[in-house]
């Protein structure tokens, strides 16, 4: 296909398929070479998950509010697009864990759960005299037998005991991955635990070696940024910046892809109303039960038609500045599990994201739904926010109802990455490039659930096409 455009389609609008998309048309540009480049999306709306409701003042995100400043691919796509001057970066106030009927300050000095100061988690009423006692085992134990694989509940539980997992770790892993981290794959989702553990024998001191210094003094603008970072006008307005860089004619909205069949040279994607694409290379930047059906026939995913997602819903609550009593100095609380709440978690957004509510108005988004505790996500709306009021006053002197709110439904979209998922992963793989060349899958189902992990993985998607077309063998078939 010397002379021809080599045609690349990528199904799912999210933003791992925006990323794939605006770097694939870059490449293109900047190489010379010629690449047809169309994204398909099954709604009339790109983004995914990420969904920004402006009102009244207010800036109130649907799915997630922000990324890791540390992973830099979120930051250099904004760059991209021209969107770096709207960054805005989170305040660092204090977070609690809501457990025995109270807030505690999070422990200093603690990574994920996991203490590196001993005098903060020795003085923390968060856990009992005994709880504490048996974390100090981790000083002791020997390190655990090389595995392949394990619970992130089981690997945490050994080294620190119940306590410490119930009351904080399974709090705030649980809160990344909305799931049950006795499933949940431990090389999947924090590795570098393991690796610490195997490394440095105690878990507790080998992150006490690993933690960054603490920053001097003179630092003290530093000190009060936080660790995330959100756009001014909201997460969605990066989506359409990203989109407006698309080249014209490349994006299709109202598009579900229904089946991609391999032909004798390249692939065809068939659609709903009989509409078909050709194409040399796809990228499936679609969930794991979509990709399943989308690759029915061939059994290839099949492994993923089993994976368990999660539901979940956001609450935004807006009230007048008078309306909370009993303020607290912090940027919001995790719920430990053996609490008796519906909510999972709740931000104090107005003080995490000042831009985020007007003057003398509160902002505060809960979270409710967890694996295998998800029935609240189907209630009414209504009943949702009396449920989350109803927590809500019991940590908190709120003497008014809210001016309004934004209940937001996410049924089935948190991908649960159980125990051999990156094994899964690499052997479905290893099976699509032998079966279907070309094809490649990419997204918050695989390889992390974060913008910048779905950033990274449409960078990945990217080479791989690229590698793929410009085969001097794959060339030749063309």
């Amino acid at each position: 296909m010397q002379g021809d455009n080599h045609k690349v389609v990528i199904i799912g609008g999210g933003i791992t398929g925006l990323a794939t998309a605006y770097y694939l048309q870059k490449s293109a540009k900047e190489s010379g070479k010629s690449l047809d480049v169309k994204l398909i999306e099954a709604t009339h709306r790109l983004g995914g998950k990420v969904h920004t409701v402006k009102r009244d003042g207010y800036v109130i995100e649907r799915g997630p509010d922000s990324f890791l400043a540390r992973k830099r691919s979120a930051y250099r796509l904004a760059e991209e697009v021209g969107l770096e001057k709207e960054l805005v970066t989170s305040t660092s106030g204090k977070s609690f864990v809501l457990a025995r009927e109270r807030l505690h300050p999070m422990p200093g000095g603690s990574i994920m759960g996991i203490p590196t100061e001993i005098a903060p988690f020795i003085t923390t009423a968060l856990f009992s005299p005994g709880g504490k006692l048996r974390a100090a085992a981790d000083f002791l134990l020997p390190r655990s037998a090389p595995v392949s694989d394990q619970s992130l509940g089981g690997f945490f539980r050994r080294r620190l005991g119940n306590e410490v997992v119930e009351n904080l770790i399974e709090p705030l892993l649980s809160g990344i991955y909305s799931g049950d981290i006795d499933q949940l794959s431990l090389m999947s989702t924090f590795p570098q635990f393991y690796q610490v553990e195997q490394k440095h024998r105690s878990l507790i001191l080998g992150m006490k070696k690993a933690a960054p210094a603490a920053p001097k003094k003179e630092q003290h603008k530093e000190e009060k940024q936080g660790a995330f970072l959100t756009f001014k006008s909201g997460l969605e307005s990066f989506i359409h910046a990203i989109e407006s860089k698309l080249e014209s004619g490349s994006v299709y909205k109202g598009l579900r892809t229904e089946n991609i069949t391999k032909l004798s040279k390249g692939y065809k994607v068939s659609m709903n109303g009989g509409v078909e694409i050709f194409a040399d290379s796809v990228v499936l930047a679609v969930p794991h039960h979509a990709a399943a059906s989308i690759l029915n026939e061939t059994k290839i995913m099949d492994e993923f038609k089993e994976m368990p997602s999660t539901s979940v819903a956001t609450v935004a609550l807006a009230f007048p500045e008078k309306a909370i009593v009993k303020d607290i100095d912090g940027s919001g609380f995790v719920v430990s599990r053996n609490s008796d709440y519906t909510i999972t978690a709740c931000t104090w957004t107005h003080k995490k994201w000042p831009h985020s509510a007007p003057k003398g108005k509160v902002l505060l988004r809960c979270y409710v739904g967890r694996a295998n505790d998800e029935t609240i996500v189907d209630l009414s709306d209504d009943a949702i926010i009396a449920s989350v009021l109803e927590d809500l006053r019991k940590t908190m002197d709120i003497t008014m109802e809210p001016e309004f709110s934004v209940v937001s439904r996410w049924k089935d979209s948190m991908p649960q990455y159980t125990v051999g998922h990156k094994k899964r992963v690499s052997s479905t793989r290893e099976q699509l490039s032998a079966k279907m060349p070309g094809v490649f899958f990419a997204g918050s189902s695989y390889e992390g659930l974060g913008m910048p992990d779905c950033i990274d993985q449409g960078e990945e998607a990217v080479r791989k096409v690229l590698e793929y077309l410009h085969d001097p063998i794959q060339e030749a078939a063309f």
